[in-house]
């Protein structure tokens, strides 16, 4: 048979027997073009897809294009599951913001920062009345209010600290106390009254926050007495007229 390259139209003789039943693929000796021959002496071109090779490759570049949307999928979803979870997270963080704070005090700090109020207490103030009066001569100042448990849970009371400031925000004296009773129900009120004997009278402001128990109220440490001084003996020395100690 006759054949003719599709891409310079130089033609070849071929015995049909090399050509086969089936077919094959021959190689243009003048310009390199590749292209099928069927078992009729019909030219197929390789890069047609009608041609074997070419349809393989299509099949194979499908499974590819394939992987490669699935590789694709999966990490869009592996980043949506991610940002998913660490909005999750960041919610749960400034819903429960209490609860984190009273795990990890710390977290107060970056809290405020960031512009959110935390009360790992569960404790908020209600109700405050403040006075200044005299015991005779000594001023007492006397702040009383209540105590709301804004918490979900029932909480242990911790201690009220009440400290007054002078004019340039310095604290000048710092009293606690107890709010009644020690344990509050959820949404239940407690109420307080801190009395402050012998109040400075430049104090202009005074400001309230919740402390623990523990540690809150420590007692000054003893002062050692200081230690007696040896009692030493007095002699009367005179002298007599020879100048003799008597």
């Amino acid at each position: 048979m006759i054949l003719t390259c599709p891409s310079c139209e130089t033609q070849y003789f071929a015995d049909d027997s090399t050509i086969g039943e089936s077919g094959r693929t021959v190689k243009c000796a003048a310009c390199g073009h590749s292209w099928f021959v069927g078992p009729t002496g019909l030219a197929v071109d390789a890069a047609s897809p009608a041609s074997p090779v070419a349809a393989h490759e299509i099949y194979r570049e499908r499974v590819r294009e394939q992987r490669r949307q699935k590789s694709r999928a999966a990490a869009l979803i592996s980043w949506l599951v991610m940002a998913a979870a660490f909005f999750s997270l960041g919610v749960a963080a400034i819903v429960f913001r209490n609860d984190v704070v009273k795990v990890w005090p710390q977290a107060a700090a970056a809290y405020k920062l960031t512009g959110f109020t935390v009360n790992r207490f569960g404790i908020e103030f209600e109700a405050i009345e403040r006075s200044r009066t005299f015991n005779d001569t000594i001023p007492v100042v006397t702040v009383s209010g209540r105590a709301l448990n804004v918490a979900r849970t029932t909480v242990e009371t911790p201690l009220v600290k009440v400290e007054l400031m002078d004019e340039r925000g310095r604290v000048v004296a710092t009293k606690y106390g107890s709010i009644t009773p020690a344990r509050l129900q959820p949404g239940a009120h407690g109420t307080f009254q801190v009395v402050l004997e012998q109040a400075p009278m430049e104090s202009f402001e005074i400001e309230l926050s919740l402390e623990d128990k523990i540690g809150a109220e420590r007692p000054p440490a003893p002062v050692p007495a200081p230690e007696p001084e040896p009692e030493t003996e007095v002699v009367d020395v005179s002298e007599d007229s020879e100048g003799n100690i008597e």
